[in-house]
């Protein structure tokens, strides 16, 4: 890649992480600075947000990248507290763009139990029941040890009393996945929340079958005629 491929490329990427964090905190998954996006371009060059710095304050000069070690690669701005988390999270999955938030029925689940119900399909869409991690102190090794055994096998985990973690192949993917599991976790509230009543759960089985059918969403079956 040429020097100014991959510095129209930085320029993208920052651009697409400054919108996604504004967009966590435009739809109520954060409130003031609590929160963080990262995103990994070129290999071993990772994005992320400032440390304490208002989204809707971020420009293009403020762009911010370390290396998978941690050592600042582009900027002069002090990266996000959770960067430990992030860092480890690249280093141990293939996981591309990384969303971080204290969304508040998620947060509120991480309470009181341990795995989020399976109350709808869409747990399948992250990989299973989505665990929580047990609680750590926020910027620390441990926490970010305690994530990534929740994430085994998923693409997204409750930190407990804390918030959610969701990585994903594209920004647009991680904010999704974070999206979903805030919008379970209401339901499961929402639904435990009625007096006398259980809320029903799927099976395993149920689960797979959903897993196996959103494999193929939005794809045209091979036998099907053109569209």
């Amino acid at each position: 890649m040429t020097a100014q491929a991959h510095g129209d490329a930085i320029e993208q990427a920052w651009r697409d992480l400054v919108a996604t964090a504004r967009r966590t905190a435009a739809e109520g998954l954060v409130v003031g600075t609590s929160g963080n996006v990262s995103v990994r371009v070129d290999g071993d060059v990772v994005l992320v947000t400032p440390s304490g710095v208002p989204y809707d304050r971020l420009g293009p000069g403020d762009v911010l990248g370390v290396g998978l070690d941690g050592e600042r690669v582009i900027g002069s701005g002090v990266p996000t507290s959770e960067l430990p988390l992030h860092l480890a999270l690249y280093r141990a999955t293939g996981a591309r763009a990384v969303v971080h938030t204290h969304a508040v029925h998620a947060t509120a689940v991480s309470t009181l139990v341990s795995e989020l119900p399976p109350v709808h399909y869409m747990t399948a869409a992250l990989g299973g029941p989505v665990r929580v991690a047990p609680y750590a102190l926020y910027g620390t090794a441990e926490l970010a040890r305690n994530m990534l055994a929740a994430l085994r096998g998923r693409t997204a985990c409750l930190l407990a009393n804390h918030g959610t973690v969701a990585h994903g192949d594209t920004l647009d993917q991680a904010y999704d996945r974070t999206a979903q599991l805030e919008w379970m976790c209401r339901l499961w509230l929402t639904a435990s929340s009625v007096p006398g009543r259980t809320p029903a759960l799927l099976s395993d089985s149920q689960l797979a079958d959903a897993a196996g059918r959103l494999r193929d969403y939005g794809r045209r079956p091979p036998d099907a005629p053109p569209a």
